[in-house]
């Protein structure tokens, strides 16, 4: 696995060369486009590692499958769709004009920035502070590593430059989709974002997803069978934003990126995997993460189609 993995990062690199990283975040775009990491955790909770794969970063998008579990959790499935629906776009993850031309206002998916924004407004908590140490505390138990926390200065670039977002949190508190204050969804939703992890503590959490909720380390059920099944689905249909249809026919995992860099991925009943590569293609995803798991995919046979 070792050698396949150093494989794969060679195999990736000369993508990420091709990227940049996300420059909308004045912060992210400080970020070193040439890492280019990966780390895989069997059932067994056997770890496999190699390129950057110990560098820190911001989860970003890849936050929102947590975050969805949470809510879920904490209000019901029943409540939660009300909501947000189950339906893929083609359009880009920051869009707002589907909350605008359709019958219903509800964003269309909760992979998509509006519909997480109305996720992240279901999570339990007295305050902004609560609902924050509860994320985290979950996100925690999903990666097995106490110290994750959120990253201060990526949180207040967003903060400053998240006007796309107050938009579409506006306009879905006008529409009755987002519960609470707006401006204290988005503080919550910015600090979201910049959580820090790298790409062991993905592989874990895509490790978890793909033993259907229990932690392959302690064997502890941690996200209830149906949720951790419902969630992989999302990530296979609107996990990889408007190219998740192309990275199912190359790739064929469960998965979820972010503008950070990562990507989670979930090879149900085999292994979770995670990846870091801050330069992005065109559509939002790790250029050089991409491939390094078209990589192991293909070499693995992992494919669920």
């Amino acid at each position: 696995m070792k050698n396949l993995l150093i494989d794969a990062i060679n195999f990736g690199l000369p993508y990420a060369y091709e990227g940049k990283p996300a420059a909308y975040i004045p912060e992210l775009s400080k970020m070193n486009p040439k890492h280019l990491g990966v780390a895989v955790v069997s059932m067994k909770g056997e770890m496999w590692y190699s390129g950057d794969s110990e560098v820190r970063f911001t989860m970003q998008s890849t936050s929102k499958i947590a975050a969805l579990m949470l809510a879920i959790m904490d209000r019901g499935e029943q409540y939660v769709f009300s909501k947000v629906g189950m339906e893929p776009t083609g359009d880009p993850f920051n869009s707002i004009i589907k909350l605008e031309t359709m019958k219903s206002a509800k964003p269309l998916n909760p992979m998509i920035n509006a519909g997480a924004i109305a996720v992240n407004s279901f999570i339990a908590g007295a305050n902004i502070e609560d609902k924050l140490n509860r994320l985290i505390s979950f996100i925690r138990k999903l990666c097995h590593n106490d110290k994750i926390w959120f990253n201060e200065a990526v949180y207040k670039s967003e903060n400053t430059t998240g006007y796309r977002n107050r938009a579409l949190a506006n306009f879905m508190k006008d529409a009755n989709i987002i519960d609470g204050e707006v401006e204290d969804v988005l503080q919550l939703y910015f600090r979201q974002c910049a959580i820090e992890v790298n790409a062991m503590d993905l592989a874990m959490m895509g490790a978890v997803l793909a033993g259907d909720g229990k932690s392959p380390v302690t064997g502890e059920i941690l996200i209830p069978k149906n949720i951790a099944r419902l969630v992989k689905t999302f990530m296979v249909t609107c996990g990889m934003y408007d190219a998740s249809g192309e990275f199912a026919v190359r790739v064929g995992l469960p998965s979820k990126s972010g503008v950070g860099g990562g990507i989670v991925a979930a090879a149900p009943g085999k292994m979770g995997i995670g990846v870091f590569g801050p330069a992005l293609d065109s559509k939002g995803n790790s250029a050089g993460g991409i491939k390094v798991l078209e990589y192991i995919s293909s070499k693995l046979d992992l494919s669920i189609f």
